[in-house]
């Protein structure tokens, strides 16, 4: 597993790459075992994770009368919709780059999505707890949440940019790929597993 040392390089690649800065390649592990690593950004999320979890948790016990009862089953198949929001668009992505013939460029889509996936769970927490802390802040978080999304846009955007050079469209594809995929499957997901609010 990465160390935090480890993960402080890596972001600081990828904040010179978000400013277009080649030198951000250098910062980052792009070889086969670089990309197969970067999956660890999976676990390096999981204390955010938890927090958006928990959330969920109490929304959903809200919407339901008093007395409904949830266990481990109702985590492990929020671990299901998070796996598959991990994993889904990046197999889509690869398909993409086959079909446009740009698999050599694959691993480094696949490193950065994954590592600038760790400082956003961790500003999407720090909202949530915002949201349980200070009750009434809900409208003010939704601006936050959206700002974020905007964030996270630019980021992949400047970063694809770096990757597969001016290709705009080919750019705007992949982002799509990476982000729809997540917001059509979380709710697909929760709702066919039972861990909607209804």
């Amino acid at each position: 597993m990465p160390s935090f040392k480890e993960i402080q390089i890596y972001l600081k690649g990828l904040l010179l790459l978000i400013r277009l800065d080649p030198r951000g390649f250098g910062y980052l592990d792009l070889t086969d075992r670089g990309a197969m690593r970067s999956f660890w950004a999976i676990l390096w999320c999981l204390p955010a994770t938890a927090i958006s979890w928990l959330w969920w948790h109490s929304a959903f016990l809200r919407a339901y009368p008093p007395g409904t009862r949830t266990g481990l089953p109702f985590f492990m198949r929020l671990a299901m919709v998070e796996m598959a929001n991990w994993i889904v668009p990046l197999v889509l992505a690869g398909f993409l780059c086959l079909l446009f013939g740009l698999g050599k460029r694959f691993h480094a889509i696949v490193v950065v999505s994954n590592w600038l996936a760790v400082p956003l769970a961790y500003v999407y927490a720090l909202i949530i707890l915002m949201v349980l802390v200070l009750p009434g802040t809900e409208g003010f978080a939704s601006l936050l949440w959206l700002g974020l999304l905007i964030t996270l846009v630019f980021s992949l955007v400047r970063l694809l940019r770096m990757i597969c050079g001016q290709q705009p469209l080919m750019i705007t594809t992949l982002i799509l790929v990476l982000l729809v995929p997540t917001m059509l499957l979380s709710d697909l997901l929760q709702q066919y597993l039972g861990v909607y609010p209804a």
